[in-house]
Formats: structure tokens, C-alpha cells, sequence
């Protein structure tokens, strides 16, 4: 049972297990986009969702407590510069974890773990408004609605003497 077991400890040992949600959390942060199993997506997921937190102040102070946890330069770096800007006012939530299918080898079932903010095809898609569509058939409404508007002129041609304009 896992009865007040908060963290998925991966089938590794501590050290092994920081190592690797380190490394993860380096690699997500310069590409903004990795594939990893679900368990270790989730598992990432939540270490680097404190550290995006942290960012959002760039002090010495935090940027050391971050270096402590990523032991990346470049990671650290591209996290105060580029991330932490663009996050500035999103209260949390900079994560997102999509399930992707299953791996060939060991069908372990696979997902893709991003930053929300920098998805461009999410964004593309977020700025335009959906177009509104109905359950319904409208082809019976729209021919009913041009046939007396096809009408109207020929009724008016009709009502008005050869001599006289329309006006």
C-alpha cells in the first residue's frame, strides 16, 4: 500500500533520483518541450514547477537556490532570462503533460511535458476565436431565407410603371 507516499521515487535510489529529475529539468528548460515516460513527466513536473516560482524573483539568493537544484549554468541562465519574463504574470500552472501513447520496446506509456507559454501552435490557435457551429442543419433556414430575398427586387420591378423610376 501507499498510504502517505507523496513522491513517486522511480525505482531508484535518492541520489539517483535527484540526478535524474535534475537532468530532466536541465533538458526541459533549454528545449521548452522532452518526451519521457508518464511517471517521470509527472515526477518532473512537480520539481520544476517551484523552480519557475523562484525564478520569477531574480535575486543572487534565488538564483543560487536554483543552481542548487538544476547544477546547470546554461539551465539557470535561460530560466531568469527567458522563462521567468514570460511567466511573470501566470500564478502557476506553467507545465503542462500530454499523453503521447505508448514506447515500442516495453509499452511504457509515454508523454510530452511542456511550458504552456511557449507552445506556439497552442498560442496560434488561442488568439483567434472558435468559430461558433450548431448541432443543427442550417441548409433548410439559409435556402428559405434567400428565395424571398431573390424575390423582393423582382416584386418591386413588377409594382412600378414602365415610364417611372424607382426612386
Amino acid at each position: 500500500m501507499r498510504h502517505n507516499k507523496a513522491i513517486n521515487h522511480l525505482g531508484r535510489k535518492s541520489g539517483h533520483r535527484k540526478a535524474l529529475l535534475a537532468n530532466l529539468a536541465s533538458s526541459l528548460i533549454l528545449k521548452k518541450r522532452i518526451t519521457t515516460t508518464l511517471a517521470k513527466a509527472k515526477a518532473v513536473q512537480t520539481y520544476v514547477e517551484p523552480l519557475v516560482t523562484k525564478s520569477k524573483e531574480d535575486t543572487t539568493h534565488s538564483r543560487r537556490i536554483v543552481f542548487s537544484y538544476l547544477k546547470d549554468k546554461e539551465a539557470v541562465t535561460e530560466l531568469f532570462r527567458t522563462i521567468a519574463p514570460k511567466v511573470a504574470t501566470r500564478p502557476g500552472g506553467y507545465t503542462r503533460v500530454l499523453k503521447v501513447g505508448f514506447r515500442q520496446g516495453d509499452a511504457a506509456e509515454m508523454a510530452l511535458i511542456e511550458f504552456v507559454d511557449f507552445n506556439e501552435a497552442a498560442l496560434a490557435t488561442a488568439g483567434k476565436p472558435a468559430k461558433k457551429t450548431t448541432r443543427r442543419s442550417g441548409a433548410k433556414k439559409a435556402a428559405a431565407a434567400e428565395a424571398p430575398a431573390a424575390e423582393a427586387p423582382a416584386a418591386e420591378a413588377a409594382a412600378t410603371p414602365a415610364g417611372e423610376s424607382a426612386e
